[in-house]
């Protein structure tokens, strides 16, 4: 049974974003594990925890302040995808793909905010 953070569109998203790049870490090199990967692994979770944290959160102020710190995990997930690219650890064209997913997810947390602000009043 599916709860209402489950039904939550941004958290299908970042979760579904989670496990895909940690999916993907699995073939970065081994030099890599306690530098970009470690990094990567902990952002991309932290944001699918704080959609989650905020969600249960009581108050209006609380739950966006959660999802502002959820925006800023995505955000440096998909700087360190990118930069993955740059350093040829996976193809440009995969870092892209993956970037261009997060700017969405960037964009639907940002909606989500205003839908959670606009019944706070």
């Amino acid at each position: 049974m599916s709860t209402g953070l489950e039904n939550l569109k941004v958290y299908q998203m970042a979760e579904a974003l989670e496990v895909e790049v940690y999916k993907l870490l699995k073939s970065f090199p081994k030099e890599e594990m306690y530098g970009s990967v470690d990094q990567i692994k902990r952002s991309s979770a932290a944001v699918s925890n704080n959609i989650a944290e905020g969600y249960a959160r009581h108050s209006y102020a609380e739950k966006v302040r959660y999802m502002y710190i959820a925006k800023g995990e995505a955000e440096e997930t998909k700087r360190n995808l990118v930069r993955s690219g740059k350093k040829e650890l996976i193809s440009k064209e995969l870092a892209s793909g993956l970037a261009d997913r997060y700017t969405d997810l960037l964009k639907a947390l940002s909606g989500y905010i205003g839908f959670i602000k606009g019944h706070s009043k």
